[in-house]
């Protein structure tokens, strides 16, 4: 599976949010989308999985124009893991997982042996098999980010987009949610917050800044002392982890970086 944005453009209220973007995903690639809050990560791709329609620009999964594809078609090959993870009605943890199975079904099908396995698995592999006769209103937020991810899994879809997945999540699980997209494989787009995950685990990165694209390439190309100055103001020293050999980002305080200068 792969995707291909081409000058994707939204403006809310006569108010332009993003302009112009251009990105692709090649197949079993992580690509992050960074930047700081406002800057559209999310308009992005919410036009991308069709919460918004974007006033100009093409869309396409191998291909094929989203635009113009049917809802079950769309949700057979691209699964979505929001921000928000709250769920309108209470439900136990297992069939909100199996919620992912509806685009494999006929109108009021049950679920098969094949369907109840693969929500297991789903719910193993995300660490919640043991809440799966939980109601989601007894969870942690963590807990529940997790559901939903389960949930994407469970989908079985080529592409997953992600947005901010690892905010409610502890740092062990934070890792563990990108570990195992990079053990399945899966094609993904995911705006990230943390510049230090997105160093780790993407293999590009595409960086926004006021709904305008300012930079994209590799982790090395992108996350530069200078260009994370320029774009969220802070003072960066970035090295290379020992362990990993991914490059790791530590933020100078304001205050310290004033003092530092103040001694010389």
């Amino acid at each position: 599976m792969t995707l291909q944005v081409d000058e994707l453009s939204y403006a809310y209220e006569a108010t332009p949010i993003i302009d112009s973007i251009r990105l692709h995903v090649q197949r079993g690639e992580l690509v992050g989308i960074l930047g700081p809050n406002g800057s559209g990560k999310s308009t992005v791709l919410k036009n991308i999985y069709r919460a918004l329609k974007p006033d100009t620009g093409a869309i396409r999964l191998d291909d094929e124009d989203v635009l113009t594809m049917s809802s079950k078609k769309t949700a057979l090959k691209m699964g979505v893991v929001g921000q928000e993870n709250t769920v309108p009605f209470d439900f136990q943890v297992e069939d909100i997982v199996a919620m992912g199975r509806s685009p494999h079904k006929r109108l009021f099908q049950g679920d098969s042996p094949d369907d109840r396995r693969i929500v297991a698995e789903a719910l193993r592999r995300t660490g919640m098999a043991d809440k799966a006769g939980r109601d989601f209103s007894d969870l942690s937020g963590g807990e529940r980010q997790r559901v939903l991810l389960a949930r994407a899994l469970a989908q079985q879809t080529e592409l997953l987009i992600m947005d901010e997945p690892t905010n409610h999540l502890d740092i062990y699980y934070q890792l563990q949610m990108f570990d195992l997209i990079r053990e399945l494989g899966i094609t993904a787009l995911a705006a990230i917050h943390d510049l230090n995950l997105a160093a780790l685990y993407c293999d590009r990165i595409y960086m926004l800044y006021e709904g305008r694209l300012v930079a994209s390439g590799t982790p090395e190309d992108v996350l530069t002392p200078e260009r994370i100055r320029e774009v969220y103001g802070i003072q960066a020293e970035i090295a290379r982890h020992p362990a990993t050999d991914r490059l790791t980002i530590a933020y100078v305080p304001a205050s310290l970086h004033v003092r530092r200068r103040e001694t010389r």
